[in-house]
């Protein structure tokens, strides 16, 4: 059994170890993993400009992004490999409210520079790495038998 001082010396050498580790591994992930991942060099001023659209809109109010956001209408990480870029620039530069499977989109009525600028945002986050998210989804098949 450890005494009283040797618990007191174990007790702060652990938590300085642990802090040390901490530090290390949250330094590693900010320099090097997350840059790496989101690929920042390729932030250019249309993903900048389709940022400030996304949130000047509350496109987060309806959709999710990276995971975060509303679940009434579809997650939006992949939605250019999903749905390529003319399906999202007629929905964005409609100028009535579109409402596929019962949920009404906004009618936004975007220019076709802003349109732009939303895909190249859209583009940039499909591009980020996460690590496997949103799954890709697995369809059933049938075979005649």
């Amino acid at each position: 059994m450890l005494s009283k001082n040797q618990a007191r010396i174990f007790f702060i050498g652990g938590t300085a170890l642990t802090f040390a580790v901490f530090l290390g591994l949250s330094w590693h992930s900010l320099s090097i993993e997350v840059p790496k991942k989101t690929h920042a060099e390729n932030i250019t001023p249309a993903v900048i400009r389709g940022k400030h659209l996304w949130e000047g809109n509350n496109c987060m109010g309806c959709h999710t992004i990276m995971g975060e956001g509303a679940y009434y209408a579809p997650e939006l990480t992949k939605v250019v490999e999903r749905r390529g870029e003319g399906y999202i620039k007629a929905a964005l530069m409609s100028k009535v409210p579109w409402s596929p499977r019962g949920r009404k989109m906004v009618a936004y009525g975007f220019s076709e520079e802003e349109a732009n600028d939303l895909v190249e945002f859209l583009r940039w986050v499909g591009n980020v790495d996460l690590n496997g998210f949103p799954a890709k989804p697995q369809y059933k098949t049938t075979t005649n038998q």
